[in-house]
């Protein structure tokens, strides 16, 4: 344009005096004075008759490269005109614009309507022209349309009628309304009409159909009334008052728009995703930050490792399962429903991570259960003690220290005395020891093996196990295994009292299901620009061998028999039979935090539940009645209908027999077949009647292995 915006404001200053000089002039001068300055502190964008580059969105795609998400200052994907089927543009032309083709920028007809409504008391709006709506949009810094009254109205009115007649001078019609449908804000954040066809439809712009076209149409005067996903019922009103106007334009005949009438207002779940998973795009944009890629500036493609089906029945059976929580008899607490309504943000919350144990790849990830009210990733970013999900680690090291399963330990009360000079005096979860019950020869002994202690998650045993081996190096041992906190080296923290992120938890746990070797987390694959160009590629992590292979089958097994006769069975219930499971449940002091962390040939996923601000969750609350079955039922679903290879030989170098349950002994003739189970043991460390002796040789290494021991 030749004047610049003062020039042009000075004019329309003067315009203003000669029409009405006095204090109108003051007050159009002080209008024009506030465009001025806002010129001078806001972005600049060039002459405001200028179609300028627009923010584009960077989208996350699963693995299956369905969408699951969008990043970007504005959620925007422009696409060229000529893509869209001709009804799209005309729906907006229809309600926006009659006569767009046939006026200079501005229409004085619609105008002229406008100001005369205004005269005499009216509501009628400010007949802007399309052109003159996309110089608003492109132009915030010049043309405030904010603006829509007295003086300051009347400026910005003159100065975007001005630009507008200079825009269509410069550009094509189909220029104009390409970058209108690209920049108009549809609502929700979702700008131009293909973002908006993706989250409203789950479609690109190019495959709308003419109702849904209309629906669209019917945003630019309001998009909360007319919020298809809010309030169908004022959408469709809207919608059919556009398909009407359509078939007096020519665009559609009559008969079209009744049928069209008809139909219902359907919207796509999840906003056109295919599974909810806002916590783990922000984990995504997170990492992707951090490799040094400017994802929130817009137009890349982030492919991922998210599986959407898992994903799914992640969110489905944390949902699902905390409100199960909530309305159990007798629980105290707020409750999700309620805490809609207040806006208190205290009610139960919960994360779960599923995991490919071989190369880390996260395959779904909940954070909470409700991301718009409450974004904060708990998976990743909170910090939470284990409890007994910790025990395994500690249980590792004392076979790692040639202590076998079969070990007896008392499951006694314990008193230790610690360096301030406290007494430390664990207690169980049920408030028993359960020595004072086991009976051998019909005298209660107080002992049990390390089998059955990890199977029924006894403190007792755990505590002891890591005063045997040296709470040092479980510490080391966890550090090993990717816990990022620091596990202090005290007695409470055998059973999970040092806090630790539940993202690194359930990480952990693949050392189990992958022979020993602990992968890392893994989120993205591949980052394209909008060009196509590969920027930045993750390559599958290389695993790390924290234990020896041997004993984290052993681990793996004692696991397997914890969550199917142990304190794991509801989780092993709600699972197909014909899929190997195994996992160990974890409560903290006081039912604060609850957990369930397990494995099947192909995953590893945890479960926790707890509030924010940490209390007790329920009286009753155990992590075997509460996240266990939440755990279950993610992995239930997902694996209905489904098989898998099984967990695989065990590693060569092991030794096994057949034991009594009872006496943790070798199996005689005289033990009862419901007393029988199979132990492993590290060579040396099995009992000492199997060493060297001939009649036992086939229960040795893997010549003999029963397809389900127990």
């Amino acid at each position: 344009m030749k004047h610049s915006l003062a020039a042009r404001s000075r004019r329309f200053g003067t315009f203003l005096g000669v029409m009405r000089p006095g204090p109108l002039m003051v007050v159009g001068a002080l209008a024009v004075a506030r465009v001025a300055a806002a010129q001078d502190t806001a972005p600049k964008t060039g002459e405001p008759w200028q179609i300028i580059p627009l923010p584009q969105s960077t989208l996350v795609y699963a693995r299956d490269g369905s969408l699951i998400g969008e990043i970007g200052r504005e959620m925007r994907t422009s696409i060229s005109i000529k893509t869209l089927p001709a009804y799209v543009p005309q729906a907006f032309i229809a309600v926006e614009d009659k006569r767009f083709y046939d006026h200079d920028g501005v229409d004085i007809k619609s105008t002229a309507a406008a100001a005369l409504h205004k005269f005499v008391g009216g509501n009628r709006g400010g007949g802007s022209t399309i052109t003159q709506q996309l110089v608003g949009y492109m132009h915030p810094d010049i043309i405030d349309r904010r603006e829509v009254s007295g003086t300051a109205g009347f400026a910005r009115k003159f100065h975007e009628q001005e630009a507008a007649r200079e825009m269509e001078k410069h550009y094509s019609k189909a220029q104009i309304l390409e970058a209108y449908l690209n920049v108009i804000n549809l609502g929700h954040g979702w700008f131009g009409i293909e973002a908006a066809a993706r989250h409203y439809f789950g479609k690109h712009a190019s495959q709308l159909t003419i109702p849904e076209a209309a629906t669209l149409a019917g945003l630019p005067k309001s998009q909360p009334q007319y919020d298809p996903l809010a309030h169908p019922a004022a959408s469709r009103a809207r919608r059919n008052l556009i398909l009407g106007m359509m078939a007096e334009q020519g665009f559609i005949t009559a008969a079209q728009a009744e049928t069209f009438k008809a139909e219902p207002v359907v919207t796509a779940p999840n906003s056109g995703m295919s599974a909810a998973s806002n916590y783990f795009v922000d984990a995504v944009k997170q990492q992707a930050e951090r490799a040094a890629v400017p994802v929130q500036n817009g137009g890349y493609a982030i492919y991922t490792t998210l599986d959407p089906v898992l994903q799914r029945d992640a969110v489905s059976a944390l949902v699902e399962g905390t409100a199960k929580i909530e309305a159990q008899k007798g629980y105290k607490h707020l409750t999700y429903a309620t805490a809609k309504k207040t806006g208190d943000p205290n009610y139960l919350q919960g994360m779960a991570v599923a995991m490919d144990p071989f190369s880390g790849d996260v395959r779904a990830l909940v954070g909470g259960r409700d991301y718009a009210r409450a974004p904060f990733n708990r998976a990743i970013n909170s910090l939470r003690q284990p409890g007994s999900s910790f025990k395994p680690i500690v249980y590792s090291k004392a076979i790692e220290d040639s202590i076998p399963a079969n070990t007896v330990v008392p499951d006694t009360s314990l008193e230790i005395d610690l360096p301030s000079g406290d007494v430390y005096k664990p207690q169980e979860a049920d408030g028993q020891f359960w020595g004072m019950y086991s009976m051998r020869d019909g005298k209660p002994d107080g002992l049990m093996t390390m089998r059955e202690g990890l199977k029924h998650s006894r403190n007792a045993v755990a505590i002891q196990l890591g005063l045997r081996v040296g709470m040092d190096s479980v510490a080391a041992l966890a550090q090993r295994f990717g816990i990022t906190t620091k596990i202090d080296p005290v007695p409470a923290s055998a059973i999970g009292a040092s806090s630790v992120h539940p993202i690194d938890m359930v990480a952990a746990y693949t050392a189990f299901a992958n022979n020993g070797a602990v992968v890392q987390p893994r989120f993205i694959t591949l980052i394209r620009d909008s060009n196509g160009r590969k920027v930045y590629e993750r390559p599958l992590f290389t695993p790390q061998q924290v234990l020896d292979p041997r004993v984290a089958f052993i681990m793996r097994d004692m696991m397997r028999d914890g969550a199917e006769h142990g304190t794991g069975y509801v989780a092993r219930r709600l699972v197909p039979d014909n899929i190997p499971i195994a996992g160990k449940t974890g409560t903290t002091n006081d039912a604060v935090d609850l957990w369930f962390i397990g494995m099947t040939p192909d995953l590893v996923a945890g479960v926790w539940l707890g509030f924010d601000r940490p209390k007790t969750i329920a009286s009753a609350g155990v992590a075997s009645l509460l996240a266990a079955p939440i755990w279950g039922t993610m992995m239930g679903r997902y694996y209905a209908g489904k098989s898998t290879a099984g967990w695989g030989p065990p590693p060569d170098g092991l030794v096994y027999a057949e034991l009594d349950r009872d006496t943790a002994q070798p199996a005689t003739p005289a033990t009862a077949p419901d007393r029988r189970y199979v132990e492993y043991f590290l060579p040396g460390t099995e009992p000492a009647q199997l060493r060297n002796n001939p009649w036992r040789v086939t229960q040795w290494g893997p010549l003999f292995l029963p397809s389900r021991p127990r």
